[in-house]
């Protein structure tokens, strides 16, 4: 389950100020309902890419012993 800041309160956040587990969770929410979104969460989605992709995408180089090669944002 996802404990952080909620959409309203991130929505008046600059996107590089959001944390890289917000940045996971609600990029996988909103894709999870792309074909539903409206023209303004389109928007707000297409920005959460673009920041994840300025920090050079969400994968971790090399897995160890505590953690995968996915950022978890639970």
């Amino acid at each position: 389950m996802y404990v952080g800041r909620d959409m309203t309160e991130l929505s008046m956040t600059s996107k590089t100020d959001w944390k890289d587990a917000e940045l996971a969770y609600f990029h996988h929410s909103l894709q999870q309902v792309a074909p539903y979104l409206n023209e303004e969460r389109t928007s707000m989605h297409r920005e959460i890419i673009k920041e994840i992709e300025a920090r050079g995408g969400m994968k971790r180089d090399e897995a160890d012993w505590t953690h995968g090669t996915e950022v978890k944002y639970d």
